[in-house]
């Protein structure tokens, strides 16, 4: 593919993002799980438990969220609030890849915490929003998170943007919660928070097309490819850059770019 200017780029990149962020997006995606529930608080708590297990094998990961929403009764958010110990008995045996289920009862746990303490998901990450991103929000997010007392190996589950970490899975799950739904994929629940502000869930995928198209430099796919990345996607569209998104993963996954 020839080199394209910042024009052709913008219009190459808009054509594949309408393309792609389409409902049947949804039928291979992990999103189709929040998509399961209508009660705000089920859909925060299904998508953020779904996107901590959204790596691997994308038919594993399907299985064994559907499988987690089972042994939270399918009513998520009733469950966090009023599980008992005995509740937390039936997750022996989950897992998915380095994800088991002394991770998952402490996720239930720090949920309720989160939970009782601030009302919803949205009304923390506003708290903690920055002008520019959520790279902050997510930092403190994980802060509060493992407030509680855990072992330590469950704190790998959710990255640190501070720390150099990409954080795709969190960045994916705030795409769901915040981008509007006029594309039938994403959800657009959290109205106090914008889009403008939301980060590429930076993977392979997204990350060696990216290279391809000339918006990325940076060979690994962390925190500092991140940041490069989101000034070159806020260049071609400063209100709502993770748009791209779904071109850079769809030429990955599906066109193998």
């Amino acid at each position: 593919m020839k080199k394209l200017n910042k024009e052709e780029l913008k219009g190459f990149l808009d054509e594949k993002a309408l393309f792609y962020e389409q409902p049947k997006f949804i039928e291979t995606d992990p999103i189709q799980i929040p998509h399961l529930y209508t009660k705000k608080e089920d859909i925060e708590i299904s998508g953020f438990l779904t996107a901590t297990i959204s790596w691997g094998n994308r038919k594993s990961i399907l299985k064994n969220a559907h499988r987690l929403m089972l042994l939270l009764d399918n009513s998520p958010h009733d469950f966090i609030i009023n599980h008992t110990k005995n509740d937390l008995l039936s997750f022996d045996g989950f897992v998915h890849r380095t994800f088991n289920s002394t991770d998952l009862t402490y996720f239930i746990t720090a949920l309720h915490h989160i939970y009782i303490k601030y009302g919803d998901m949205e009304t923390f990450f506003k708290a903690f929003k920055k002008e520019n991103n959520f790279q902050l929000a997510i930092h403190h997010f994980k802060k509060d998170f493992f407030s509680l007392p855990h072992l330590s190996r469950t704190e790998k589950h959710v990255s640190d943007p501070l720390k150099n970490s990409a954080a795709k899975r969190i960045h994916m799950f705030l795409r769901w919660m915040i981008r509007g739904a006029k594309g039938g994929v994403d959800f657009g629940l959290w109205k106090s928070l914008s889009t403008s502000q939301l980060s590429c869930p930076l993977d392979v995928h997204s990350g060696n097309v990216a290279r391809k198209l000339g918006l990325l430099k940076r060979k690994q796919n962390d925190g500092k490819a991140l940041l490069e990345l989101d000034k070159r996607l806020r260049e071609l569209d400063p209100k709502d850059p993770v748009k791209y998104d779904y071109a850079l993963f769809g030429l990955g996954v599906f066109e193998k770019f």
